[in-house]
């Protein structure tokens, strides 16, 4: 059964109140809303009649006058509420009773009334009448301002702002502005991508074959056709199948899953966009996307530069363009031109860099790059040219066989666009995708699958191809300055919520006492709780049954902590 707190008790009873004076406190009826709280800023009219609606976030009663401050979806108004302009006859009741005792902060009204200017010039919204339009029977987790201006209680726990993104972006503004600059980001680049004629399309999430990355896949199981499904870790393969059918550029936002780890900068979830364009190559692709990201920062921010971290980056147009086997010859003294896997190997064990025997060369390759080179490049940087272990769906290097044409735009030691001349030779395709079969073999969970179907679109003839993918979550993180996925991301993938569970005063007790990280020993906590064998016994029997606490032996000492 549900523990309902003080609060929530109280706004139950004034909600069981609200509906025996006969109003429904959650009606059907639509309200003719004509005005937002910025409309009436910025197109002020004294005297004007306006019709607005949204939270009750504040009020300060004084009797039969109120002010008190309406929040909608563009912002916040002050609203005055007047006991005889709302109830202008005998019945006091809608100001009275509704409006100051079974009222709450949090309550969805609607209001219609005039503007007016108070004598420190504030625009207000004088109450003619009002409508309860839903009953909030949970407190907002609003932040407490003291005289001093001090903020206390804010709302600012990543945890639980990420697990009830709700309340975070009813009681926390700025929040709001990270998903309107990403809704503009992704407007932006769409805009960009239709003036020069690229089709935006759909391709599935559900596929026979995750393939167009190296990435562990969720796997699902269709009841009907009794086969495993993976939902997509990429859509670049069915992309490229549209141009083999005919057409000369292609765009989608993907969402994409991939079932790995989760950090501040991966979530298994996320949304990629990638773009392929026929009879291009991927020295066309650099100057396009310097071209696309100069313009979307500036559709978001109103300007080129950005605020990240500690950085100050740009993403003015050209960018610089470094090799990888350069960058690596840069930043560690070794060249991996020519290099076996089994040196490649050696150098990397050297170097400090972590490896396993399940690593092919691209992987040993990869791992020293990102260990040592990545962190280096702050502002926009192009990565090129990238040895052919690394690239199984890339075009071989017109100049050298054991390169590919393939960039990496890293800014802030993070890639955010990848770029190749796609491979189109299916019978080097087909030999590309056997070599990461191999890997599969070896052990390495992340190779590529051989996908027939488009090896067979591929042998029908696929054009010249350039195709760029860009991580949309991490591109907003640069431009709001957000170190974390979770920030731009409305509803992150969180651990399951622990459930909460009632103690009693002997429970408790015990687990006050093991609060924080360390491991007590047994007796010394039985000791300090100061409870009978048979009390201490069962608290924790009950503890443990709740997976709160975990008791193991530490050498010959039977010892505590929480779990």
């Amino acid at each position: 059964m549900q523990q309902l707190s003080e609060q929530e008790q109280i706004r139950r009873e004034k909600l069981a109140a609200i509906r025996k004076a006969g109003i429904n406190p959650y009606p059907a009826d639509l309200f003719p809303v004509d005005h937002t709280t910025t409309d009436i800023k910025e197109k002020f009219e004294d005297g004007k009649k306006v019709v607005i609606a949204g939270r009750l976030m504040s009020r300060r009663i004084q009797g039969k006058a109120s002010f008190a401050e309406l929040q909608d979806s563009s912002g916040r108004i002050q609203v005055y509420f007047n006991r005889d302009e709302i109830c202008p006859g005998e019945d006091k009741f809608k100001y009275n009773d509704l409006y100051k005792k079974l009222l709450d902060i949090g309550d969805f009204i609607g209001i219609e009334g005039e503007l007016f200017k108070t004598q420190v010039g504030e625009k207000t919204v004088m109450v003619k009448d009002f409508h309860l339009l839903s009953k909030a029977i949970r407190p907002l987790p609003l932040p407490k301002t003291d005289k001093e201006g001090n903020v206390h209680d804010g709302f600012n726990d990543p945890e639980q702002r990420y697990r009830q993104r709700y309340a975070d972006l009813a009681v926390n503004p700025k929040v709001k502005e990270i998903f309107v600059k990403r809704t503009k980001l992704f407007n932006a680049m769409r805009n960009f991508f239709n003036e020069k004629g690229y089709f935006e399309v759909e391709t599935p999430i559900l596929q026979s074959i995750p393939g167009g990355a190296a990435a562990r896949p969720f796997v699902t199981h269709h009841n009907a056709l009794d086969i495993p499904l993976y939902l997509r870790i990429a859509n670049e393969l069915y992309l490229k199948r549209l141009i083999v059918g005919g057409f000369d550029g292609v765009y989608e936002f993907s969402k994409n899953f991939r079932n790995e780890g989760m950090d501040r900068t991966h979530n298994p979830e996320f949304t990629a966009m990638e773009i392929y364009v026929a009879y291009k190559d991927y020295n066309w692709m650099m100057e396009f996307t310097e071209k696309l990201l100069e313009h979307c920062a500036i559709a978001v921010n109103g300007t080129t530069e950005a605020t990240f971290g500690k950085h100050k980056i740009d993403f003015k147009a050209p960018y610089k363009r470094l090799t990888m086997t350069d960058a690596i010859k840069e930043y560690t003294g070794f060249d991996i031109t020519g290099k076996s896997e089994k040196e490649l190997y050696a150098a990397a064990t050297e170097m400090g860099v972590e490896v396993d025997e399940t690593m092919g060369k691209g992987k040993l390759i990869d791992e020293i790059f990102g260990e040592k080179c990545e962190g280096n490049f702050i502002q926009p940087t192009f990565i090129t040219d990238y040895p052919k272990e690394m690239s199984p769906l890339c075009k071989e290097h017109r100049d050298n066989p054991e390169l590919t044409e393939r960039f990496e735009l890293m800014v802030c030691g993070k890639e955010i666009a990848n770029a190749y001349s796609e491979l189109n030779d299916p019978i080097d395709q087909r030999e590309r995708f056997e070599e990461q079969l191999k890997l599969s073999e070896k052990g390495d969970d992340e190779a590529m699958f051989i996908d027939n179907d488009f090896l067979r679109s591929l042998e029908y003839g696929m054009p010249p191809t350039s195709g760029l993918g860009i991580g949309m979550d991490r591109l907003i993180m640069f431009l709001t300055n957000n170190q974390s996925i979770q920030e731009v991301l409305f509803f992150p993938q969180m651990k399951p919520e622990k459930k909460q569970v009632d103690l009693n005063e002997e429970e408790k007790s015990v687990y006050e006492l093991l609060k924080g990280d360390e491991v007590h020993a047994l007796d010394t906590i039985k000791d300090r709780s100061g409870l009978s064998n048979k009390k201490w016994d069962k608290a924790l029997k009950s503890l443990r049954k709740h997976k709160m606490i975990d008791v193991f032996k530490e050498g010959e000492t039977l010892s505590i902590k929480i779990m």
